[in-house]
């Protein structure tokens, strides 16, 4: 038997993450009780989203043309590309304004219990960007996590023979941190990644 509509949205509003049964079921109402206007127009903008983005050919983060607005830019350094996880990672690294290079969106990470390997994320695709003649330096902006230190460190090895710099982005003490509040291994690397004052 067919679930009935109201069903069906508050299963389709489950694929969200973080959007329990519960949240599912109390988005689905509110929708449906008082914002049926703002319903329509999120549907609409669901169904133009999926039908006209598509990834970038140069970065891979989402975009609407073939190539993206940042890539396109004359104004970016073609000569080195930052490494990240995901568009939003990009989008925090293009926040800190100190960034003027290019990217490769990875859209993920190697995580073999996920069933996420090299294959899985385009790495050859990511491997024939970085060698296009252009590409000088890769900085590896993945996450301090198990899988994105397993990410950089497989793209670190890959990239060895490539005659390219590789740098892998620090970590350490927060802007207005208070050691007295940061964590052991924040600190301990923090003290591993230490610089001379005069750079």
């Amino acid at each position: 038997m067919n679930p009935s509509a109201l069903e069906g949205l508050i299963e389709a509003l489950r694929c969200l993450p973080g959007v329990g049964p519960k949240s599912a079921q109390r988005m689905a109402y509110h929708l449906l009780q008082r914002d049926r206007k703002g319903a329509l127009r999120l549907s609409e903008s669901l169904q133009h989203a999926v039908q006209t983005i598509r990834h970038c050919q140069r970065c891979n983060t989402f975009a609407e043309n073939d190539v993206c607005a940042r890539c396109a830019s004359p104004k970016r350094d073609p000569g080195v590309l930052c490494v990240v996880e995901t568009p939003v990672d990009m989008n925090m690294v293009e926040q800190t304004q100190a960034y003027q290079g290019l990217y490769y969106v990875l859209m993920g990470r190697i995580s073999p219990l996920d069933g996420v390997g090299p294959r899985e994320l385009g790495l050859d695709r990511f491997l024939a960007r970085a060698r296009d003649g252009v590409v000088r330096e890769v900085i590896l902006a993945t996450n301090y996590t198990n899988e994105g230190e397993a990410t950089a460190h497989y793209i670190a090895a890959m990239l060895e023979p490539q005659g390219l710099a590789v740098t892998r982005i620090a970590r350490g003490v927060p802007v207005g941190g208070e050691l007295e509040y940061v964590d052991a291994g924040t600190l301990a690397q923090a003290l591993r990644e230490r610089r001379n004052c005069q750079a």
